[in-house]
């Protein structure tokens, strides 16, 4: 099997996930977003690099932004349209590139998992500095402000009144939720085909952010049947075969908080016993012969 990851060669994800494939006998190359390119012409399409076209599988592993927010716009549209063209050509695509479009957008794949029944955190998505007031006063006079776009937590601040949620207002699109007072943890569940991988994340000292990229520490978790059905709808909802699921304790059971549709399992690995890198190339096997 011809397995092209999208991503940077240097990349911890990247280097385990190829290992995992070379051992599995698979040829597994690496392809850097930057290379990326599409021909159109009568005959069809064609894409670039060569190993592209030649692919049974493509797996993507993360998407770099541009230099400005421009850039970006277009890199996401541009890669987005390709790998699209690639799907549509009879390349499977992991995750689909329906799945990641609905992912990077996290108002978008909330929408999505409240409208599949999944609880989700009060959110309000305005765009002028008196709605960013009223929103946070309607959230209970303070909430979280996240980005549309962003993920390992970058990005996101606590609100602590509507007076500066109307000043964060000011500058366009804001994304607010209400804040959950979490127990000091949440729950990371990573979905890979059928199977699920949970860990429990501990926010740091004076910190309410549980990321690992930001200090969380990541600890064994045994899920209880209600947070895996949870995970496995959410990412069914997306249309992703590969999940990070995040959901926050309540007094009411269980939140999806967000939904990552190129996740990481750094941390998760260092206390799971399984190998994620091999699961992950297993369930790259079973699309591309499905695709066959």
């Amino acid at each position: 099997m011809r397995v092209v990851v999208l991503g940077e060669r240097c990349g911890w994800h990247v280097e385990r996930l190829t290992t995992a494939l070379e051992r599995r006998g698979h040829d597994a190359s690496v392809v850097a977003w930057g290379e990326l390119g599409a021909a159109v012409t009568s005959h069809g399409p064609g894409f670039l690099p060569r190993a592209i076209e030649q692919a049974d599988v493509i797996v993507v592993r993360g998407m770099p932004g541009g230099r400005s927010p421009t850039d970006r716009l277009e890199e996401v549209i541009f890669r987005m349209d390709v790998l699209g063209r690639l799907e549509a050509a009879g390349t499977p695509v992991i995750n689909r590139p329906r799945a990641l479009e609905i992912a990077i957008d996290k108002y978008l794949s909330l929408a999505v998992m409240a409208g599949a029944g999944v609880p989700v955190p009060h959110t309000l998505v305005v765009q002028s500095a008196d709605d960013a007031r009223s929103a946070c006063a309607q959230l209970g006079g303070t909430c979280v402000a996240k980005p549309l776009f962003g993920s390992r937590g970058q990005g996101i601040v606590r609100i602590a009144s509507p007076e500066e949620a109307a000043s964060a207002g000011a500058q366009g699109v804001i994304y607010l939720q209400e804040f959950l007072d979490h127990p000091g943890w949440d729950a990371r569940i990573l979905v890979v085909g059928s199977e699920v991988h949970a860990m429990r994340r501990i926010a740091p000292p004076g910190e309410w952010r549980t990321n690992v990229a930001l200090g969380g520490r990541p600890e064994p978790f045994i899920a209880p049947p209600e947070w895996i059905d949870l995970a496995r709808r959410s990412a069914a909802a997306l249309g992703a075969d590969i999940a990070g699921v995040d959901l926050i304790p309540t007094p009411q059971g269980p939140v999806v908080v967000e939904v990552n549709a190129v996740p990481g399992w750094r941390g998760l690995q260092t206390v799971c016993d399984a190998d994620l890198a091999e699961r992950v190339a297993s369930t790259l096997e079973r699309a591309a012969q499905a695709g066959l």
